[in-house]
């Protein structure tokens, strides 16, 4: 899984860019600001999502533009692009191949994770940030979970609708509602838990090294028995309180810390961030393994806080995995472990230089 050539224009910094990276290790440098989180935010536009920020896609488009931006990428033989038009800058527009597609199939195509400083607060902040970091990590396996999650969202907001009204709500409108969400729910919760499964046994079985070992659980949900059934039984509660009070939604990715046995949120944030990459790391081995293909993975800033003994163990693994990586950071001597294979670019006032 590995994008030959990549494209963007009117994105972000970039009014015009070409990348033709290599199949390893891929590091970008440059001055803060210089807009190499833009390249990586490119690229994990690839995937369904919004990517790795997050942002509306209105804000992704060039400022002082022609409006729309848009991304294209090779891989191997499948060409794909995402972006939007002036005329409508939240519509999200994908093609594959030339096809006009939906954003959900790009995960048929290519996996994509990544690990960014602003997920340092992973551990510390609501359940709704883990539930979409573990989403992530169970659709580089399943590409279907996508289609799960916005069908069973759009059932939900249906219902929480239909609820909220003042008028009684149509009981039988209800019920299909209902059934849609206990059949997509269902999907969601199985596939999450047989992720956190097998990534949590891969994970324990690792030698103590250089990066934490993170203990993995699921918690919440109350999906017990016949999920409509429940649904139906609580409307009541859930008209009072104006939202589902219960299914995947409500669900919580637990994290500890094996070796000292401590939960990760009162970890220090070193240890956190040596949790966080430790997941990300098994879970791309994990990944190779069941598809025979490695993700493709975006670290920004990864080597900042790492001593050299770190990252050179970082970056051994990284290559060892075989899958295209692309890092960020300020100074190429933070990479000076990566070896000579890795293709290496400096990024300055939205330009690429080799």
């Amino acid at each position: 899984m590995t994008i030959t050539r990549l494209s963007l224009t009117d994105f972000r910094s970039y009014p015009d860019c070409v990348v033709a990276p290599g199949s390893g290790l891929v590091v970008l440098t440059g001055e803060n600001g210089a807009g190499k989180t833009n390249i990586l935010e490119a690229v994990s536009l690839l995937v369904p999502g919004r990517g790795l920020r997050g942002a509306p896609l209105s804000d992704i488009a060039r400022q002082g533009g022609a409006g729309g931006f848009a991304v294209a990428a090779r891989l191997g033989d499948v060409e794909l692009g995402t972006g939007t038009r002036a005329e409508a800058p939240e519509r999200r527009l994908v093609r594959i191949n030339g096809a006009t597609a939906a954003a959900n199939d790009l995960a048929e195509w290519v996996s994509a994770l990544w690990l960014t400083p602003a997920m340092d607060r992973l551990f510390l902040e609501g359940a709704s940030e883990r539930r979409r970091f573990l989403d992530r990590l169970v659709l580089a396996l399943v590409p279907s979970h996508a289609g799960h999650a916005s069908r069973y969202e759009a059932a939900m907001r249906q219902r929480n609708r239909l609820l909220s009204d003042e008028r009684p709500a149509d009981p039988d409108w209800l019920t299909a509602l209902e059934a849609q969400m206990a059949s997509h729910g269902l999907a969601l919760a199985e596939a999450r838990q047989q992720l956190v499964t097998a990534l949590g046994a891969r994970l324990a079985d690792q030698p103590e090294g250089p990066f934490a070992r993170a203990g993995l659980a699921l918690n919440g949900g109350e999906m017990d028995g016949d999920f409509a059934e429940q649904l139906r039984r609580h409307r009541p509660r859930d008209a009072a309180a104006g939202r589902t009070l219960l299914g995947p939604h409500r669900m919580d990715l637990a994290v500890t810390h094996l070796g000292k046995a401590q939960a990760a949120a009162r970890c220090s944030t070193g240890e956190q961030k040596a949790l966080l990459l430790g997941i990300i790391l098994a879970h791309a081995e994990l990944v190779a393994e069941r598809l025979g293909r490695a993700p493709i993975l975006l670290l920004d800033e990864v080597a900042a806080h790492l001593d050299p003994v770190r990252r050179a163990a970082l970056f051994a693994r990284l290559s060892a995995n075989g899958g295209q990586v692309w890092m960020t950071g300020t100074e190429p001597s933070l990479f000076e472990e990566a070896g000579a294979a890795a293709t290496r670019m400096m990024v300055k006032d939205g330009q690429i230089l080799g």
